[in-house]
């Protein structure tokens, strides 16, 4: 049984190995599979990553958020989920925070972040 517990946990330090490195403000395009029937397609969802829960342990999750016709949609993604194909990193974001929900009440440009410069 042991033996099972290290290979899930191999698999999944590959996986996480696999994915960018991105914080709270980063601008994040996830492309994930979605099922509508017997056929799969990947679907992309790029926003704002607002927060990074549990972030070290397996079960590891991000909230994106992104403005789709004048309505704010957050979406809550495990980090190791067979679901997300890939991460791609848009724009890092210069914030002073881990969670960014003062973010759910601005709009426009108050809810604008500035960009860091990449290492």
């Amino acid at each position: 049984m042991s033996d099972l517990i290290k290979f899930v946990e191999a698999e999944s330090n590959e996986r996480r190995a696999a994915l960018p490195k991105f914080k709270a403000g980063d601008t994040v395009n996830v492309h994930c599979k979605i099922k509508e029937g017997n056929k799969e397609r990947i679907q992309q969802y790029q926003g704002t990553v607002m927060q990074i829960r549990n972030a070290g342990s397996n079960g590891e999750t991000f909230t994106v958020r992104k403005i789709s016709s004048g309505i704010a949609v957050e979406r809550i993604f495990p980090l190791l989920s067979p679901n997300i194909d890939k991460i791609d990193v848009v724009r890092l974001g210069k914030v002073r925070r881990a969670r960014l929900f003062y973010l759910r009440g601005r709009q426009g440009k108050a809810a604008r972040i500035k960009e860091r410069r990449a290492k």
